[in-house]
């Protein structure tokens, strides 16, 4: 095997070792770690949360806070060790230069006050050196349509907030492309945008790599788009190295524990819907009587601005489904699609403009209010988002036990048994009442947002894109739960995803919404093997790892 070339090296880390000053003790977060990044090579850095990837990241960026503290090892980048450089200025030229970073929430990456273009020539200004106004609106308009925006004078003059969620992405993308690097460092770029949006940015990302030779470490937790889109990998647990090589071996043969539940957790690895790991199913769920009927439901929002006066959008159009009692209607769709209005209105927390919701056959649509509320008791809703649905002043007890309250459910030490029951239901022993939700994980999170809807007991749970904040792993564990209390308390749900993956695990019945029309509906196999509308074949065929349908 002849010798490797020095000069095809990019980036070497040699045993990097960084750690935490906290008040009482050092917290070591990354061990040891060592890997290599060729010339137009693509590394994906994997692991859950708590690894150490972006501690990583954050090392080779010259961006770790004022506690960490780097201990032995090299970091070379080129002729210069990244480790040794002490100076603001040089991190200046290296840093957007040199070296990009396309940093994962785009909503804070981005001047919200600024015009998109003045923040792609920002970067042109610091690190090309370019002054005429001009030219600079030259140059960034053709990083623009660079990073796949077609409509790149549009963008260019477009404010963050009028940019749907890929665009303002691939914005960042243009931003990392205007220092001219060698090396980008993506940090989860995809992690929270619909799977047809994700493959247009790993898309952008493969044609630079191709047309321009450039480097990408690809910072994620999501095997299955490393299995895809990169050549060799890391995995780190944590904070050490504990796999790697390239990409296509270590899928195919490697026999580290942690790789292998990583790469099985994730949703497009499995064909099959998830059966209850309990043996205490209370009722069969095929062939069950609608809990739900939704027929003709339309809804629109008015939004009046200073300049632009009254403008209505019909989020919702004649969309009709009905859902069984004891199983899962999955309604998938990208964002903007209406999901989330048709979930808010099957909860009754927002009334249609016209159409039925019938509950057990009753049209509640415009229930009353003793109506509504025996309606709410029965409905229970879990968001996406466990960081920011849990009040952070309440101890988990309070948490659980707040429905419980407000519906007079028992005196206060039945609902604390309530509590505890929820919880041991959701896998959670009784120590986790007196934590607040600041002492958990993301995953413990949802588990106890989980534990307040199900303490009610309730007949159906709204749940709106209830995993898509977790790792791969967490998401699995999560996934498993909510097929396991369904088994054992006879639950129904409305689960809300743009990711099939996930819609294929949980749902016996999927419909999919296209800019709020109800496109197609059909069993959860149908959709995924003989799909009849071209939408519903692109979002299947946007899933990573999955194999495109003829299009007929």
């Amino acid at each position: 095997m002849a010798a490797e070339s020095t000069a095809d090296i990019v980036l070497d880390v040699e045993d990097l070792d960084v750690s935490y000053v906290r008040p009482r003790d050092l917290v070591a977060a990354v061990k040891g770690v060592s890997f290599r990044v060729r010339r137009g090579e693509r590394l994906a850095v994997i692991g859950e949360s708590g690894a150490g990837k972006s501690t990583i990241a954050g090392t080779l960026l010259g961006l770790l806070p004022g506690n960490a503290v780097t201990g032995s090892g090299t970091a070379r980048f080129g002729d210069r060790d990244l480790l040794a450089i002490r100076s603001e200025r040089v991190w200046n030229r290296i840093r957007g230069g040199s070296i990009a970073f396309i940093p994962q929430d785009p909503n804070i990456a981005l001047d919200p006050v600024k015009r998109v273009g003045h923040q792609v020539d920002e970067t042109v200004r610091l690190h090309r050196h370019r002054r005429d106004r001009r030219e600079l609106r030259t140059l960034s308009i053709e990083l623009l349509g660079q990073a796949g925006l077609p409509d790149a004078e549009r963008v260019y003059d477009a404010y963050p907030h009028q940019l749907s969620g890929g665009q303002r992405q691939r914005v960042l993308i243009a931003i990392a492309l205007g220092g001219e690097p060698e090396l980008i460092i993506a940090d989860e770029p995809t992690s929270g945008l619909d799977v047809t949006v994700q493959k247009l940015i790993l898309d952008v990302l493969d044609d630079l790599v191709r047309a321009r030779g450039l480097s990408v470490i690809l910072i994620t937790h999501d095997l299955a788009v490393a299995a895809q889109r990169t050549d060799s990998v890391v995995v780190l647990q944590d904070g050490r190295v504990v796999d790697r090589g390239r990409t296509a071996e270590v899928i195919a043969s490697s026999d580290h524990p942690y790789t292998r539940q990583l790469f099985e957790a994730a949703p497009s690895r499995s064909a099959r819907r998830l059966t209850a790991t309990s043996d205490r199913a209370v009722r069969d769920r095929p062939g069950a009587e609608p809990l739900v009927t939704v027929e003709g439901l339309d809804k629109s929002y008015v939004t009046r601005g200073a300049r632009s006066g009254k403008t209505v959008t019909r989020a919702v159009r004649d969309v009709g489904f009905a859902i069984a009692e004891g199983t899962t209607y999955g309604l998938v769709g990208e964002s903007g699609s209406g999901k989330s209005t048709v979930a808010r209105i099957v909860a009754g927390i927002d009334r249609p403009d016209r159409g039925t919701i019938a509950y057990r056959g009753r049209d509640v649509s415009h229930a009353g209010r003793a109506e509504r509320r025996r309606l709410n008791r029965a409905v229970q809703y879990v968001f996406q988002n466990p960081y920011s649905s849990l009040d952070p002043r309440l101890d988990v007890a309070e948490i659980v036990t707040e429905p419980l309250h407000g519906f007079k459910v028992g005196a206060k030490g039945e609902r604390l048994d309530r509590a505890a029951e929820a919880l041991t239901a959701v896998g959670l022993d009784t120590t986790y009442l007196r934590r607040r939700p600041g002492e958990l994980s993301g995953g413990q999170r949802q588990r106890v947002a989980i534990a307040r809807a199900v303490a009610l007991r309730p007949e159906l749970i709204v749940l709106d894109e209830p995993t898509s904040a977790l790792d791969v792993s967490v998401q699995a564990q999560v996934l498993q739960l909510l097929v396991d209390l369904q088994s054992e308390f006879g639950l129904t749900y409305l689960f809300i995803s743009h990711d099939l993956g996930v819609i294929r695990l949980v749902s016996d019945r999927v419909g999919v919404l296209h800019n709020g029309v109800l496109v197609e509906e059909a069993p959860v196999e149908q959709i995924f093997t003989t799909p009849r509308q071209d939408y519903t074949r692109r979002l299947v065929d946007a899933i990573p790892g999955s194999t495109p349908h003829r299009v007929t």
